[in-house]
């Protein structure tokens, strides 16, 4: 099975970007995905996310980070 992860940042101006790596084992995909997500928790960019899913499209894990902008913080 190939485990793919993939790296969502969303810009205050709405822009989205992706990165997506792909992984023959499990226990890589999830040091990934935690890599990310630990770059995530402290970003500047208000919505930085992360997910792991299979080759098939099976959805394993989640999690997004919410950074209020100093717009929204006024």
């Amino acid at each position: 099975m190939t485990y793919i992860v993939i790296e969502l940042q969303t810009n205050a101006d709405g822009q989205v970007a992706n990165l997506v790596y792909s992984f023959d084992n499990r226990a890589e995909a999830e040091q990934k995905y935690h890599l990310i997500l630990a770059s995530a928790a402290v970003s500047t960019i208000p919505v930085h996310a992360a997910a792991i899913l299979t080759n098939t499209g099976a959805l394993l894990e989640r999690h997004v980070y919410q950074h209020e902008t100093s717009e929204e913080g006024v």
